[in-house]
């Protein structure tokens, strides 16, 4: 069977077009040594051959289900209800593809309504769009929300330099080459050196709730101090935790982004994930990305609708607030199913139990001869540690014992040489907790 539609008399009249012979008349540009190269390929195979010949490739493969996981810093190992992948999996939404034409795609303008919806409570901001590619996406479209608002003439952006050393580099690459001013995340900087950074030329000052290291930090007065110097406030929140400590909205947040991946999406060797991005009503025309709407036909019944795509596919370019034209659809509808499932007790019920495993794991590694937990700010279910020895090979021991050990702090903050940031969840036990203890103590004897 054919698959090129073009018979020889076409080919020929195209060529003959172009001026040549031959189609290997187009490849006299490449060397003659590297054009045309015969590939040394194996026999031919069966397909049941060929499945049982990757099948024991696979197998070579470590599974993170083997080992006791205790490393999070950005993406989290947390339960994942099996009806997720049952109900993502259907083809109408497995396959679904952008809704070009809204009004007859209910479906998934209902779906991204739900998250949106979920967010906005989990958030406590008025809306939310219908996600990025994840959250260093979202942080880097919050710096573009601000720099609007200001009006481009407040082009000084301060970020904390606890937040997610990739989310701050994405920022950067992103905005290189725009005029602006990017401050603190280079340095030491804690909450009351960033306000202190706070002027006239500020559009925004970026801080993480909980931080890189785990750490939950006084944010009373922030929102007041912020927004008396006429910036915006955008917080990178990670969603688990807002099962259980205030959310954004409550302190006074202007836009809250994050990543979406402890809700229901599997770690997947770094994705695809969500980029979730919630705001203020008076920034919702500044966003990128689509907000679905509720309202009713004709008829009177229920129906969802594009309300807003302010992206350079949809209107002219020069009034587009970004060139994003993705959102995760597929990650964004497992999040709201997770969220469904859990519901508001369920979210409550994994941060305590994070909370609770991570605070007994601290204890008894602060115990051990040599490791010192820093405790010096509460902490939901990720801690430092001060180790007698290199990360690397603490980590290099605890692997061979089933372990994935925590992740080195000194590969992003020089002077935190020899720290750990271990994270624990409701999926790690407490034999697999003292397994780790035990690991630790026998890697530096």
């Amino acid at each position: 069977m054919s698959y090129t539609p073009h018979t020889d008399l076409e080919r020929q009249q195209m060529l003959s077009a172009i001026g040549v012979t031959t189609i290997e008349d187009l490849f006299e540009a490449v060397p003659s040594s590297h054009r045309f190269p015969k590939l040394d390929l194996p026999k031919p195979m069966s397909e049941m051959e060929v499945s049982a010949e990757l099948s024991a490739l696979a197998d070579a493969n470590e599974h993170a289900g083997d080992f006791a996981l205790f490393r999070g810093a950005g993406a989290y190992h947390h339960f994942i209800p099996s009806a997720i992948g049952h109900l993502v999996l259907r083809g109408e939404f497995l396959t679904a593809y952008t809704p070009y034409q809204p009004e007859v795609s209910q479906g998934t303008l209902q779906a991204i309504y739900e998250y949106q919806s979920m967010m906005c409570a989990l958030t406590g901001m008025d809306a939310a769009n219908a996600s990025h590619y994840d959250g260093a996406t979202s942080l880097a479209e919050a710096v573009t929300v601000a720099l609007e608002v200001g009006r481009h003439k407040r082009n000084k952006i301060i970020l904390s330099p606890a937040i997610n050393p990739q989310y701050r580099a994405v920022v950067r690459t992103y905005h290189q080459g725009n005029n602006i001013k990017i401050m603190g995340d280079s340095g030491r900087a804690d909450i009351p050196d960033l306000i202190e950074m706070l002027d006239e030329n500020t559009a925004m000052i970026a801080i993480s709730y909980p931080n890189f290291f785990g750490q939950i930090d006084d944010l009373v007065h922030l929102a007041e101090k912020v927004h008396q110097a006429g910036a915006l406030l955008v917080m990178v929140v990670n969603p688990t935790a807002l099962g259980l400590l205030k959310s954004p909205g409550e302190l006074g947040a202007d836009i809250v982004v994050g990543e979406g991946q402890p809700l229901g999406i599997p770690v997947s060797f770094g994705g695809p994930y969500l980029g979730f991005f919630a705001v203020r009503t008076e920034y919702v025309r500044k966003i990128a990305g689509r907000i679905i709407g509720e309202t009713v036909d004709k008829e009177g019944r229920r129906a969802y609708v594009m309300t807003l795509r302010p992206r350079e596919q949809d209107i002219r370019r020069e009034k587009a607030s970004s060139n994003i034209c993705t959102n995760q659809g597929l990650m964004s509808l497992t999040a709201c199913i997770y969220m469904s499932l859990m519901g508001k007790y369920g979210m409550r019920k994994v941060a305590e139990l994070c909370y609770q495993k991570a605070h007994y794991a601290a204890k008894q590694i602060d115990d051990l001869k040599g490791f010192v937990v820093d405790m010096g700010k509460p902490f939901l279910h990720e801690f430092v540690v001060k180790c007698p020895q290199s990360v690397a090979a603490i980590n290099d021991k605890l692997i061979e014992k089933g372990i994935v050990g925590g992740y080195d702090l000194g590969l992003d903050y020089p002077h935190l040489k020899d720290h750990m940031l271990i994270c624990v969840t409701e999926m790690n036990s407490k034999d697999e907790i003292d397994a780790l203890v035990e690991g630790l103590k026998e890697a530096t004897q």
